[in-house]
């Protein structure tokens, strides 16, 4: 497998599940506007046809696209301390969905799959929103936290794929996986 993502979180998973993999980062502008579900999947799909431009053809290419997903539209990843504080603002006391996109290319062969996963956030105080983004885990973090670190703390409930949230669905992943096999 080659996963087609500069993400740290999706080797770690992956290495955890016992996947043998390797890395290609390829240039893929991904889609800001339109549907957010439709845009984590045709991200993803972006990624996987990417990284399979550049590998042998015989290589199963994974591409991932996670976001955060609230009054539609995705929040993004933000660029700076002022922009992390605003998303934190936004999803503050609220729910939003974690959409990710997947998308396996083999061949000619190409599937995807979109996963939600639903999150509330505890009403979150300007001191605390001040800790966390001096903490700087929202670096490089779609919506601006980690679920998997100190931001668990900010978080009243997840409903749905807590994998999902640190940005690779590993159940629908197995499933996808599975597929090929059966295939």
């Amino acid at each position: 497998m080659v996963l087609a993502s500069a993400s740290p979180r999706r080797r770690e998973l992956l290495t955890l599940l016992g996947i043998e993999f390797d890395v290609v980062v390829p240039v893929v502008e991904e889609l800001t506007e339109g549907n957010p579900a439709e845009l984590v999947v045709a991200n993803a799909l972006r990624k996987a046809r990417a990284g399979r431009a550049i590998v042998p053809p015989e290589s199963v290419v994974l591409g991932v696209d996670t976001d955060v997903s609230i009054d539609g539209a995705l929040l993004g990843k933000a660029d700076d301390p002022d922009g992390a504080s605003a998303r934190l603002r936004q999803i503050s006391g609220r729910s939003h969905e974690v959409l990710s996109g997947i998308a396996i290319a083999v061949a000619d062969d190409v599937r995807t799959e979109l996963v939600r996963t639903r999150v509330t956030f505890r009403a979150l105080g300007e001191e605390e929103v001040a800790r966390y983004v001096a903490s700087g885990e929202w670096r490089d973090r779609a919506g601006a936290y980690a679920v998997q670190g100190l931001g668990s703390a900010l978080i009243e409930r997840v409903e749905g794929d807590l994998s999902n949230v640190i940005g690779l669905p590993i159940p629908a992943l197995s499933r996808m996986i599975a597929s090929l096999q059966d295939h």
